[in-house]
């Protein structure tokens, strides 16, 4: 039975990764952010909570991630800081987690052998769409302190397989969007909002468009490209080949929510001007022709999903907040 660790497994998509690895039999480690009080993130509420072991410690800090990486086969690095807004407050702690956590599990991954590493990417890497679909292809652009840190974290990953011949590959999820997600991205904001009670809801700019993969299939992406013989090295898309501007997708949230809303254009929530990635239309063909990856939600379905869970798991949100 091979051993894989998965980094950032608390948070929202590792999560559901890991609770998708251990039901496909995989022994699996799950490498949380150490904190005092010895919480697990959404790996406290999981069903796989007893099947796993959870390993504390910090994507920065070589010694932790070195404990964390014994006796495993195989890595899947997610653990990242992810909000686009943050990263114009502190674009340093980006470096710092992103690319340096990388070179930490890439480093202690060649120097103990492991057999193969994913490393998790993002759409916000190629900024503005210059064609559509994006391919892997597609030129990369920092449009923000966070995409410049995970476009050279992809980089420094490619330059070990170029370098080491060191078997890593890249995951690049578009928009996921699902149970457990923060309350930062646009799908929780809305539904939270909503069913909090309010009809006036508070947003940023209404007309980017986004690719949304729902999380359980990105999720089975992860493994399908895990599995791939022939992608390592490769930058690899994961996205449903759609688009929907953030007003469509808004008004086809509040449809199904069965509630009329008006829209409340608040500054804070606007990126800066330069900086907004406009559209996002994932080309998938890379996926579906090596893999077996075939998704199980529309974005219907995934809506759908993710409304009943957050009705269910309002109390854990601050709707009324913004936090960037």
């Amino acid at each position: 039975m091979k051993k894989i660790l998965v980094t950032g497994a608390g948070g929202f998509i590792g999560s559901h990764l890991t609770e998708l690895l251990v039901k496909e039999g995989f022994s699996v480690k799950a490498f949380v952010r150490y904190n005092s009080i010895n919480n697990w993130g959404w790996l406290e509420s999981s069903d796989v909570k007893n099947d796993i072991e959870v390993i504390s410690g910090d994507i920065r800090d070589y010694d932790s991630v070195y404990n964390a990486l014994q006796d495993c086969t195989a890595t899947f690095h997610l653990a990242a800081l992810i909000g686009i807004p943050y990263s114009y407050v502190s674009p340093l702690a980006y470096i710092k987690t992103n690319i340096e956590g990388t070179y930490n599990v890439l480093q202690i991954s060649k120097e103990l052998g492991i057999e193969q590493v994913l490393v998790t990417s993002t759409s916000e890497t190629y900024g503005t769409a210059q064609y559509v679909p994006i391919d892997e292809k597609h030129p990369m652009v920092g449009q923000s302190p966070y995409s410049a840190s995970k476009i050279a974290a992809d980089q420094l990953s490619i330059s070990y397989n170029r370098s080491f011949d060191f078997p890593v590959k890249i995951v690049r999820p578009f928009n996921t969007y699902g149970p457990r997600q923060s309350a930062r991205a646009i799908i929780p904001t809305v539904i939270t909002q909503i069913l909090s009670g309010k009809t006036e809801i508070k947003l940023g700019n209404m007309t980017p468009t986004r690719d949304l993969t729902f999380v359980k299939d990105t999720c089975k992406g992860f493994l399908e490209i895990f599995k791939a013989d022939n992608l390592f090295g490769e930058i690899t898309n994961i996205g449903m080949k759609t688009e929907i501007s953030i007003g469509n997708l808004v008004r086809k949230i509040s449809d199904l929510l069965g509630v009329n809303i008006t829209i409340e254009t608040e500054e804070q929530r606007i990126r800066p001007e330069n900086s907004e990635v406009e559209r996002l239309f994932c080309e998938n063909n890379k996926l579906v022709k090596n893999t077996n990856w075939n998704p199980d939600y529309s974005l219907e379905s995934g809506l759908i999903e993710t409304i009943d869970w957050l009705r269910r798991n309002l109390n854990l949100y601050k709707s009324e907040i913004y936090n960037v």
